[in-house]
Parts: C-alpha cells; structure tokens; sequence
C-alpha cells in the first residue's frame, strides 16, 4: 500500500486492548479515532473509571470519543468526516447503526470471541466454557445490521481445556484476536479475503451475564455444575445458599458420582461436596458472604452444616 489506511476502532475492555494495540503497532495501518463507552463507577470506587482501551488509547496519543449516541447527535456527522478506510469493533458493547457501518469505504470488521454462528452475542466466551464445549475461537466478521450475523473473513480456533475458567480463555482469545488481526489486516486492506456466509444451522445466542446466572441450579449434573463452575469465574462466580447465607464455591471442581440429595452440603476431607441431580460437585476453596476466600479445610474449621 502506498499510504497507511485510516481506521477507528470500537472497544471497551480488557478483552479488546490487545487487539487496539495491534492495529496502532500496524505498518499499514494509522488508528486516527477510537470510540469506547462512558467513564462508569466500578466497584469501590466513588468516581467514574475510564474504561481500559481509553486508557490504552490514551497513553499512546490516540484521540478518543465517548458517545452517549450513535444515531444522533454530532457523532454520526463527526464520524463521517473521517473519511475511513475501515473500522474494526472488538467487545464495543453497542450495536452499530447502518449509517455508521456504511460510512467507512471498506466497512467495519467485528473480531468476536466465538467460532460463528456459535454464541453470537454478549458473553460468548463464559457461555461456551459453561456449555461445556470442547474449543472456541475469533471471527473476523464483515459486520451488518444484524447480532454478529455477517459474514466470516478469519478464523482462529483453539481447545477448551478440562481445567479452562471464563478468565484463562478470555486472555487467551485476546492475544488470539489481536494475532489474527495483525496477520489478516494486509489482505482486509487490499481486498483479498472472501467473507464467507454464516449458516443457518448452529446458531446460538450468549445473553449478557447476569449475578443471577452464578446461582447454581441443583437440579443439573454435576457435570454440567463444574462446566458453570469454570465458565463463570471470575463473574458471576457460582454460589448457593446456606443458612439464608451465599457461600461462593471456586474452581477447580470434581465431578463425583454417586447418590446424592440435591443441594445438599457436605464436607470431606478437604473439601466441600455440592449434591446435584446425579451425584456430587466438590471444590477445596469456598467464600462464605461477609468472609474471605480460603480452603474448605480451614472453613470447615468454622462452620457447620
């Protein structure tokens, strides 16, 4: 390419640094704007916190946009102006009007963190661990008006280990996506990758995690318990109730079959034993509410079911 391309970039987590980082470290590419959501309180915290790629973009003297709005106001107009060559969306958490997708001249690329059609939408990569699947991935996708309905440019796949959490797959499909967008953005530029369309069949949905999912449902396997177990850390986490208090329960779990009541709690040497549908889910470190997290030798010290 004669010149480098001019793209913008839609991101707000930790899940979508790396992969803003790669296209500013990019010889083809100049990352002109980068638009992420509003400062929010997080936690402790009594004032708003900028969210990471602000903080990303900032430190490296990108200028940065944080629009309430995307179809009115002085956005569309702004964004317009810019005269783009493409804009790449990586976990932005809004969904982009047409007239925004329609503005840059090669569109906007979506590098989502699920194997499309498969958990298309908001938390794609605690879901397919709670699904219990055996691999996930990125897309690069060709994005339209639709949830993560356009057509597929790039892939990388990657196993779901035995011992995967929602936490050790986000890292890794970060470093992923941003290692495919780095290697597939020559060809995006020049127009020399066929977008493939989605099919019709697989199609599933990642609703946006709720605390409430992290509330285990007794009535499952306990396979299908350890699979929630991992997924959800480290949010929602998995906790039940107990004595009218919420006693978080972390991974690694073990699947012990057997008889058992469900949603019955039980200690053993080391650990605590969760009753489900057909046997046991047993974990050795536990949270009771109000306490610290600790081995369910030394809780066990202290409580009795």
């Amino acid at each position: 390419m004669s010149k480098r391309a001019r793209v913008a970039f839609f991101g707000t987590p930790d899940f979508a640094v790396p992969c803003l980082e790669a296209l500013a470290e990019h010889p083809d590419v100049e990352v002109v704007l980068v638009i992420c959501q509003p400062d929010k309180v997080h936690g402790r915290h009594a004032t708003p916190q900028p969210p990471p790629v602000k903080v990303a973009a900032l430190s490296r003297g990108i200028p940065v946009m944080q629009p309430t709005r995307l179809k009115s106001g002085e956005f569309p107009e702004l964004f317009s102006a810019l005269e783009l060559d493409l804009a790449v969306v990586t976990a932005y958490g809004r969904i982009l009007p047409p007239p925004i997708l329609a503005a840059p001249r090669l569109g906007c690329i979506n590098a989502h963190a699920s194997l499309l059609p498969r958990w298309r939408g908001a938390a794609p990569i605690q879901w397919a661990v709670a699904a219990g699947d055996a691999r996930s991935g990125v897309c690069l996708m060709q994005m339209d008006a639709g949830l993560d309905t356009g057509a597929v440019l790039a892939r990388v796949e990657t196993a779901i280990g035995p011992t995967e959490t929602g936490a050790t797959l986000h890292d890794r499909l970060a470093t992923l996506g941003a290692n495919l967008l780095t290697e597939s953005m020559p060809a995006i530029l020049d127009g020399r990758l066929t977008a493939e369309a989605q099919p019709d069949q697989g199609v599933t949905y990642a609703r946006m995690l709720s605390r409430a999912d992290g509330a285990l449902d007794v009535t499952l396997t306990a396979s299908e318990l350890e699979c929630r177990l991992r997924g959800f850390d480290p949010w929602p986490g998995a906790f039940v109730q107990s004595r009218g208090q919420t006693l978080k329960l972390f991974p690694p779990g073990l699947v012990l079959p057997g008889p058992s009541v469900p949603g019955s709690l039980a200690f053993d040497e080391g650990g605590v034993r969760l009753g489900c549908a057909d046997g046991h889910l047993r974990v050795t470190e536990v949270q009771l509410e109000g306490r610290r997290r600790m081995s369910a030798t030394e809780f066990q010290r202290g409580y009795k079911f």
